[in-house]
């Protein structure tokens, strides 16, 4: 993965003319005001989202309960409806996401994590259902299980052709992490022999219909389709640093991506369509495309079209096509004009549960926008087509035809406006999540109350891997910097290639397989602190806990974050990664601080310092010397601490 070096609506001198520091005018405090408050809303939901999707993956997690180790629980939910199973889908998402959080920064705990999951995987693929066995690969595309690794065998819309691609590319990412560290020998013994069958099975599968990632399209998907060519693509290259080969994958993946640019069309100025070759009277303007462009990205692949990369012109004309089509049917929505954004759900002809915003797709059209920031930054300009200029035009209506380097004023002001746009999914997310942080799978298109299945591991990982590229961390590529992986032939052919398949149930990764080196950016000393025991208090009782503000002022660029780090748990043992955000809610030029309230415990003696962090999650430390505070021990439940940055 890679951080972004910088955002240009985030604070720098080329852009200060756009977005100053708070108080400049009424437009820049209003774009100040949001993109704090989404600061502040990730900082708090982000821990939470992890902590919920760890508590739905089996055996320890907390709502996990009976399932088996690494199988991910769609959700606790069981009844009204009944989610207690895992989806291959689903799980196979969640698993990226939980292997891009773990490439970027190593976490012994994820990894175990992830070991029990492709585990599973491998037994799961031997079990035989409705949909099939092993032995013609056909069973593969069963689309759930019951959590305890048993088929179920009631009535479902089988086969769903996308969970074999889908988990062969969230085992690809761990493999690729695991050749990269010099464990090339456990990725081609442990976890190929897992792949390869998915990889056959989307060699030979491909071309035939299956139910669409909604369980009720029985057609070609566009979401399916996009997933099965990434998956050969990137299956191919990995089979090549292992030093074996992907049979069929160089020769089914073009013609693969050949049949991708069908789905197509022109009508309402140009959208993906989610699904073809089926009856239906749909329109066919649905969140697939959407999902498909995040679940496709690859930032070297720039603004590809022909691999619906978030920043295509295609895949920005659909995301306002799918987008819009939201604006008028959800009363949540009413009154939020084009340009703004609004609740997303599956499709506008949805009945499921009186048809709803969903959480997953509401972060996926912000991911998607964030997706796209990043690349523009990357190639220092942003074109703009015929076909993407509705979109732009929405958010920016002066925009014309055209290529805009970095650096120019049109450039900014369109890259500034489309962060904003994305901010506005994330603010209506924010908006309409309880105070515990739950996600559940919907929110009612009335009232905005969350409904349908609690806390769905899904949303949890939507969340998680939308503030990443948020905050400019993408993950590895899968193309291989193009050729092959854009390449559409002239003459598309749904040729196929049987596959082999072979059953792959002792699994066992060694031990100790940590990175080969690990980064280290401390610029602090990390004094050895005793607390001091809470003094007795006559006349009184003592305080259980106390709230203490911190308030700091420090004049900042826009973008950047104050937070407090500190000697104990609370402040993160000195790990600026796990520092506490403060708020900028009362912040003025003339008076520009930053605030937060921590619980101590009485008598909690801790150092501190504040830092910086700025906008491509580089910190900025306070000058020497560390701070020190002791938290009172007194009656009063509450106090202040008020400081100047050094």
């Amino acid at each position: 993965m890679h951080a972004l070096s910088s955002l240009l609506l985030l604070g720098g001198v080329a852009v200060q003319h756009v977005f100053a520091h708070p108080g400049t005018s009424t437009a820049n405090v209003d774009a100040a005001i949001l993109k704090r408050s989404v600061d502040d809303f990730v900082a708090k939901e982000e821990p939470i989202a992890l902590k919920e999707l760890l508590c739905n993956i089996g055996a320890s997690g907390c709502y996990a309960q009976g399932a088996s180790a690494g199988i991910v629980v769609a959700s606790p939910s069981r009844s009204d409806p009944d989610y207690w199973y895992t989806w291959t889908r689903d799980a196979a998402l969640v698993f990226k996401a939980i292997v891009d959080r773990f490439v970027y920064k190593y976490d012994a705990g994820l990894q175990k994590n992830i070991q029990e999951y492709i585990a599973a995987q491998a037994k799961l693929q031997t079990v035989s259902n409705p949909s099939g066995g092993l032995s013609d690969g056909q069973g593969l595309g069963e689309a759930k299980y019951y959590v305890d690794l048993s088929p179920f065998t009631g009535g479902w819309g089988r086969p769903q052709r996308d969970g074999p691609a889908l988990r062969a590319i969230a085992m690809i990412a761990y493999s690729k992490w695991l050749v990269a560290n010099g464990y090339t020998s456990t990725a081609r013994d442990v976890v190929w022999p897992i792949i390869k069958n998915d990889l056959a099975y989307t060699t030979q599968y491909w071309s035939r219909p299956g139910f669409d990632l909604w369980e009720e399209v029985n057609g070609m998907s566009f979401f399916t389709t996009a997933a099965q060519h990434r998956a050969l693509v990137e299956g191919s290259v990995l089979a090549k640093s292992l030093g074996t080969t992907c049979a069929g994958c160089d020769a089914i993946a073009p013609q693969i991506l050949c049949f991708q640019q069908t789905y197509w069309t022109t009508n309402n100025g140009g959208y993906a369509r989610a699904n073809i070759n089926y009856n239906s009277n749909r329109q066919e303007r649905d969140a697939n495309s959407i999902l498909a462009s995040i679940h496709s990205f690859d930032p070297a692949l720039g603004c590809d079209a022909g691999t619906f990369q978030p920043c295509s012109d295609k895949a920005l004309s659909s995301h306002k096509v799918v987008v819009d089509s939201f604006r008028s049917i959800y009363t949540i929505n009413s009154g939020i004009p084009a340009g703004y954004a609004v609740a997303v759900g599956r499709y506008s002809e949805d009945v499921y549960y009186n048809g709803n915003p969903w959480y997953l797709n509401t972060l996926a059209a912000a991911e998607q926008l964030y997706d796209a920031l990043y690349v523009w930054q990357q190639q220092k300009s942003i074109t703009v087509t015929s076909t993407s200029l509705a979109f732009f035009k929405d958010i920016y209506p002066s925009a014309a035809v055209g290529t805009y380097a970095a650096g120019t004023k049109t450039y900014t002001d369109i890259y500034n406006a489309v962060f904003l746009f994305g901010e506005g999914f994330m603010k209506i997310v924010e908006k309409y999540t309880p105070t515990d942080g739950a996600l559940d799978e919907q929110f009612d298109r009335n009232t905005g109350k969350p409904i349908s299945a609690k806390r769905l591991t899904w949303s949890y990982a939507a969340f998680l891997t939308a503030s990443a590229r948020r905050a400019g961390i993408v993950p590895v590529g899968w193309g291989a910097n193009g050729g092959a992986a854009t390449s559409v032939p002239s003459v598309c052919s749904t040729t196929t290639q049987v596959g082999t398949y072979s059953a792959f149930t002792a699994v066992s990764f060694p031990a100790n397989q940590t990175p080969v080196t690990t980064a280290t950016s401390a610029t602090f000393t990390k004094p050895t602190v005793t607390p001091t025991p809470a003094p007795t208090q006559s006349g009184c009782p003592v305080a259980t806990a106390v709230a203490v503000t911190f308030t700091v002022r420090k004049t900042t660029n826009f973008g950047q974050t104050v937070k407090i780090v500190g000697s104990s748990d609370n402040l993160g043992s000195w790990d600026p990664t796990k520092a506490v955000a403060l708020k900028a809610d009362q912040y003025t030029s003339s008076n520009p601080i930053w605030r937060g309230t921590l619980n101590l415990s009485p008598g909690q003696a801790f150092s501190y310092k504040y830092i910086v962090v700025n906008s491509d999650n580089t910190v900025t430390w306070e000058a020497d010397p560390n701070r020190s505070y002791t938290a009172p021990a007194t009656c009063t439940n509450s106090a202040s601490k008020s400081d100047t940055w050094q």
